[in-house]
């Protein structure tokens, strides 16, 4: 995706109009916009921190989830709800 990225300031730096960019580098218009907006001052290594980070953030999010769960299972059990 930063190759991508890449790849494309240098098109648009040589006169290639956006439309011709996405074409190059094979992706649609709305995704190019919203990579450059999420990605466009990062290195590759920041990227790939972001993306880490993202999935660790997604499965702590779950693990919460499914603790409170259990919790409100347990609280429904200990009061005779089941």
């Amino acid at each position: 995706m930063i190759r991508k990225l890449k790849t494309a300031e240098q098109l648009i730096a040589q006169g290639k109009t956006v439309n011709e960019v996405c074409r190059v580098i094979e992706v649609t218009q709305p995704n190019y916009h919203r990579w450059r907006q999420q990605f466009g001052g990062m290195q590759a290594e920041e990227a790939k921190r972001l993306t880490q980070l993202e999935k660790e953030n997604a499965r702590l999010k779950k693990l919460l989830a499914e603790a409170e769960l259990e919790k409100a299972m347990l609280k429904d059990h200990a009061e005779g709800n089941f």
